[in-house]
């Protein structure tokens, strides 16, 4: 199997699969790479940028595979996922045999393993290689990639991974880099939690927030979540870097895996409540921090 060959702008076409807000910034970074690129989306204007500086549309993700040698996919939710790998028109039904396969998608771990053996049985090759940093970390090829599958396919993936993040960590077998990205969405949830309550207190305080986070964003309740998000809570920007119900269906993955596993984890069950509490004020499609905004409500804060 060690005679997988390296990824080069030379000798590789990568497809990619999902345009939206992280996956054009990570495609955009290995077309600047010099990779020649095939995309696709659902919505194609959204892969306009790309296909601008040269990237060819695909007309469907086994068309996209057909002209790739490594098929990337972000897509939205495990469903989506399955279907652009393993669907009737997936990337796997159009993939030559030595073709890899890489779903850098939040999703399942158990998707993870059953496309890595849908693709072993067709002569592929297969990574779950989750990606945490949003959309900034997306733009500024900043990205922690945690990645489950073959060393080898790993190894020869790597310069890909390298135009697009800065940890980059192989995890183990088939699996690991979406179990690996749970214990991500476990530490985000519990943090996001205390970020907004704190600094809802804060407000109703009556100090100054920004003075407030000069403060504390360089001690030991420091965080990611606290110095990225808290400036934009501050601004009210809501938008999304990391969609409210993307974040749902992650918590919804770790309650399920936990579950099978025995696990009573309390703290990611309040997160998804509060989360749910979010969506159900019609801000589904808001950034993450847009909890800061249904705790206010839930204390009747103007």
């Amino acid at each position: 199997m060690s005679h997988l060959r390296k990824a080069s702008p030379e000798t590789t076409t990568i497809g990619w699969m999902g345009t939206g807000v992280m996956g054009r910034w990570m495609c955009e970074h290995l077309i600047k790479r010099g990779y020649k690129a095939v995309v696709y989306n659902r919505t194609e204007s959204k892969a306009a940028p790309l296909v601008e500086q040269g990237a060819t549309w695909a007309k469907s993700p086994a068309e996209l595979a057909a002209k790739s040698d490594i098929v990337f996919g972000i897509v939205g939710f495990p469903p989506d996922v399955r279907e652009v790998f393993l669907g009737s028109q997936g990337a796997l039904s159009g993939a030559r045999p030595g073709t890899i396969l890489v779903d850098m998608t939040t999703s399942q771990p158990s998707l993870a393993r059953e496309i890595a053996e849908a693709a072993k049985a067709k002569g592929c090759h297969a990574l779950d290689a989750p990606v945490s940093g949003g959309d900034i970390g997306a733009k500024n090829a900043a990205l922690s990639i945690m990645v489950g599958g073959e060393k080898d396919v790993f190894d020869a993936v790597s310069p890909c991974f390298e135009a697009m993040g800065k940890a980059i960590i192989h995890q183990g077998p088939a699996g690991s880099g979406q179990h690996t990205k749970m214990v991500n969405q476990v530490l985000i949830g519990g943090n996001m939690v205390g970020v907004c309550e704190a600094l809802l207190y804060g407000y109703k305080a009556g100090l100054n927030l920004d003075t407030v986070l000069q403060s504390v964003g360089g001690g030991a309740a420091a965080s990611w979540s606290l110095n990225n998000l808290g400036p934009r809570i501050l601004k009210g920007d809501f938008e999304p870097g990391f969609f409210v119900e993307h974040f749902l269906k992650d918590l919804a993955i770790v309650l399920e895996e936990s579950r099978a596993m025995g696990l009573a984890l309390p703290g990611v069950a309040l997160a998804e409540q509060l989360y749910r509490a979010v969506k159900s004020h019609g801000m589904g499609r808001k950034g993450t921090q847009a909890l800061y905004l249904a705790l206010k409500k839930i204390s009747n804060v103007e």
